[in-house]
């Protein structure tokens, strides 16, 4: 058994979509950053390369990479799970924050985890997610940004 830990944060701006866990989330602000800027799925993703001791998504996917320009996390969650696969790893579970001050996640939360769980090819009874505010204090209590942390169990 191995586990990994995963954080990632991004900043909030216009113009952009707000894509949480392979959800498109109705705001007037989304995330910016080089792929489609899914900080929940990015934090997953690290968690998973973490508890495998394969490094970080920047390692995999680096955000100076044509490729990878606005690209679906999906996509790189599904490679990300080939990834661990190769070295006969499985997922255990997967706990996940997701940090931030609006819109509210709740209405969203399950129909993550059914992305996460397809992608990953692995039960929604593994996976949780939670979301907080920071009441207001902080960069994502002041809307400038949302962060989510990640755990992660692996088993071979």
């Amino acid at each position: 058994m191995r586990i990994g830990m995963g954080y990632d944060v991004h900043k909030l701006i216009k113009d952009r979509p707000l894509i949480i866990g392979g959800v498109r989330i109705p705001h007037d602000l989304g995330l910016l950053g080089h792929s489609d800027a899914d900080v929940l799925l990015h934090a997953i993703m690290d968690s998973i390369l973490g508890a495998a001791a394969l490094g970080d998504i920047g390692k995999h996917f680096p955000d100076n990479c044509d490729k990878y320009k606005d690209i679906s996390s999906i996509v790189l969650l599904k490679h990300t799970a080939d990834l661990i696969a190769e070295k006969g790893y499985h997922i255990v579970n997967i706990d996940s924050t997701i940090i931030a001050q609006k819109p509210k996640m709740a209405p969203y939360i399950d129909l993550m985890r059914e992305n996460i769980s397809s992608t990953l090819n692995i039960s929604k009874d593994d996976i949780n997610i939670k979301a907080t505010t920071e009441e207001g204090l902080g960069f994502t209590g002041k809307e400038l940004g949302i962060s989510a942390q990640s755990i992660c169990l692996l088993s071979k």
